[in-house]
């Protein structure tokens, strides 16, 4: 393996206070984790919409404020919530507040019960890929040229000057969550990052009939189509808290994703205890780290 491995965790702010997404958070950065995620959701996805949800970009840059050296992100932001331009300067902005620990994690987005409440359009999938498609070439133009005109079907900018850039040159990484053939293929066009998980209900991925097997044998088609090497862009994937419950159920889940290539391995908390987290970083990681490192 070329690519570094990193193993992080999917903490998530749902149901939870600032103080404790900040101290889980710390505790990350402080347990040598090399990535920890937030959600972009306006409701609990897994609960009654009354159960509080604090805003995913806005805690970021807090939560980035009081972080030293892990790099964070959204796993992953909705297309549907904020224009391009608008979130890339959001990006930007958190970029500068993490000295650049930024992943920029991206998606078309997905749930259909938080859009109507807060007054938003959830468009049909062909036409959700549409616009992330535009989206995508947008935010990295913004990144790379010193103007930007853009006349999409969906999109539009006229002489954008996108002032400060990034820390992170020549763009921010790009994380795209693709799970089905269309997305897989603008994945393998344009991310630095792809991130992907088994099929799960009441997520993005429900529904999705390949297996991650089949995926990535579909994503590294695709990327030497768009004339990538597939080695050269990181994968990720999240499993759930019981695959952190014990020491075998960590090894088990990491090897099997290693072995089809994953580069970043990812575990929701749950309420998985802190004194966990830190066996699980001190005594678990470091095997596979130095084992994927040779």
């Amino acid at each position: 393996m070329s690519l570094a491995p990193r193993f992080g965790l999917f903490i998530g702010q749902a149901t939870k206070p600032w103080s404790q997404v900040l101290d889980e958070f710390q505790a990350a950065d402080e347990l040598g984790f090399d990535t920890a995620w937030l959600v972009d959701h306006l409701v609990d996805t897994e609960g009654p919409p009354e159960h509080p949800c604090l805003e995913a970009w806005t805690l970021l840059a807090a939560l980035a404020a009081s972080t030293s050296r892990i790099r964070l992100g959204v796993l992953v932001t909705s297309n549907t919530f904020r224009h391009p331009s608008v979130l890339l300067k959001e990006a930007v902005t958190v970029d500068h507040v993490s000295g650049g620990r930024l992943i920029l994690g991206f998606g078309t987005g997905w749930h259909e019960d938080e859009h109507p409440r807060y007054g938003l359009t959830l468009p049909p999938p062909p036409e959700r890929v549409d616009r992330f498609e535009e989206a995508v070439e947008l935010i990295t133009r913004l990144q790379e040229e010193p103007r930007v005109t853009f006349h999409g079907r969906f999109y539009q900018t006229d002489d954008a000057v996108f002032e400060p850039r990034p820390v992170q040159r020549p763009h921010i990484p790009l994380l795209i969550a693709a799970h089905r053939p269309r997305m897989l293929r603008i994945a393998a066009r344009w991310a630095d990052q792809w991130d992907t998980f088994p099929e799960l209900a009441g997520t993005a991925t429900q529904g999705v009939t390949t297996s991650v097997a089949e995926r990535v044998e579909a994503f590294d088609a695709a990327a030497r189509d768009a004339g990538r090497d597939p080695a050269s862009i990181r994968r990720s994937t999240w499993g759930v808290p019981s695959d952190i419950a014990t020491d075998d159920a960590y090894a088990a889940f990491a090897r099997r994703h290693v072995e089809l290539g994953f580069t970043d391995i990812c575990v929701a908390t749950g309420r998985t205890s802190l004194e966990r987290l830190r066996h699980v970083a001190e005594n678990v990681i470091p095997r596979p780290r130095v084992e994927l490192e040779r």
